[in-house]
């Protein structure tokens, strides 16, 4: 057994002892294929997959060893349901929506604890509901709070707030396990190896399923990876971030048998061409009305890159956004990304992108024709920005 089990289901010793029997077969199990009714049914993979019309068809592998994780070749970000994107669907919908993509192939669920400070993990959960044995879901600690504010200064890795955060987002999510626990930024008071040796406990208690960590550089990704092992990395990267291929950090995953998980995969949206210098963000729910990259000067200069996406697709008769997509599960097959939408014309849309085969010629093409355009504005503000690794 692999996958997610609910409340109800086989215990946590149970969960632990299945998941060691599983841990073997996924150590030779391809890094993307496609599996038959009964391997499905042998392994965990979620009924979803094998579904009439399910729009995603095999899986991918995240880690290596006894940290493999397979999942559907593309995931879900949950984040934009109802925080940080501006106008949403009504809960209602957003379940709806989460329940098209489950039965569309979806088995990788992301949200974090400091989404709307547990607000999207509780939408998240409700939305999951009934489905917690054909899917994982992931969250994220590390941010710190007071009485549900959060210091935007500092961060709290300590392990006590490890596990606090941990147990508020099984309760949040309605799990038992977590299907992967990411540190969400560095806490630079907090030794990388005692963060790792928690998580590890975690594990061995059965909370959680994977240690994963973000925007962190090469020394930390090995120094916690070394105490104990790291399923995934979560970092931005699309075609108008590409630091993770600068800076080894794509190349040590490589290396480790580590997978890689791109948030923002399409920019925040940009790269769907639905975003122009007069969009109007909801200055109550939407970050990216503060961020250089999102004023309008800096989006009018980078349609330029948009419009190289909808030359390339025009003759080929795919999206701006399944080309940005497709790009990225084409550089390497350990990369699942995440993107979100609140509209199910977007997801099947994005699903759809698992698909696409690129030449190597047309990678080239693609990446020198976006290469030769500079990209304008920051992606985060300066705080922000000092979070993350270099």
């Amino acid at each position: 057994m692999n996958g997610p089990i609910q409340k109800n289901g086989i215990s946590r010793r149970g969960f632990l002892k299945q998941a060691a029997l599983a841990g073997a077969a996924f150590c030779i199990a391809p890094a993307f294929g496609k599996v038959t009714a009964a391997e499905k049914a042998a392994t965990g993979q979620p009924a979803a997959a094998a579904a009439n019309g399910a729009l995603l068809h095999g899986f991918r592998i995240l880690g290596s060893g006894n940290a493999a994780f397979r999942v559907s070749p593309i995931g879900f970000g949950c984040m934009g349901l109802n925080y940080h994107r501006s106008q949403h669907p009504d809960e209602k919908n957003c379940i709806r929506l989460v329940h098209e993509a489950i039965e569309r192939g979806v088995t990788l669920f992301d949200t974090a604890e400091s989404y709307g400070y547990h607000k999207n993990e509780i939408l998240t959960g409700k939305a999951l509901k009934g489905y917690t044995d054909r899917v994982f879901v992931s969250s994220k600690f590390g941010h710190k709070f007071v009485n549900g504010v959060q210091v935007r200064t500092e961060e709290d890795s300590t392990p006590a707030n490890i596990r606090r955060v941990c147990e508020n987002s099984l309760r949040n999510l309605g799990v038992e396990t977590l299907g992967m626990f990411y540190q969400h930024r560095i806490d630079p008071d907090t030794p990388i190896e005692v963060v790792a040796e928690t998580v590890g406990e975690l594990i061995k208690e059965g909370k959680v399923q994977h240690f994963g960590l973000c925007e962190v550089n090469v020394e930390t990704i090995r120094r916690a990876h070394a105490v104990c092992p790291v399923t995934a990395i979560q970092s931005e990267y699309h075609f108008m971030h590409r630091t993770v291929e600068e800076n080894g950090v794509l190349a040590a995953c490589e290396e480790l048998g580590i997978g890689f998980v791109p948030y923002s995969p399409l920019n925040r949206g940009f790269l769907g061409g639905n975003i122009n210098e007069y969009t109007q963000f909801d200055p109550t729910n939407d970050n990216r009305q503060t961020l250089p990259r999102f004023q309008p000067d800096a989006i009018r200069a980078n349609m330029r890159i948009v419009e190289v996406l909808n030359a390339f697709g025009r003759t080929r008769g795919i999206t701006p956004a399944q080309i940005a997509l497709a790009w990225l599960m084409n550089k390497r097959s350990f990369i699942v990304p995440i993107p979100g939408t609140t509209k199910l014309s977007h997801l099947e849309e994005n699903l759809r992108a698992a698909d696409i085969r690129f030449t190597a010629a047309e990678m080239r093409e693609i990446e020198n024709a976006v290469a030769a355009i500079p990209v304008v504005g920051s992606r985060y503000d300066a705080l922000q920005e000092s979070k993350i690794q270099k």
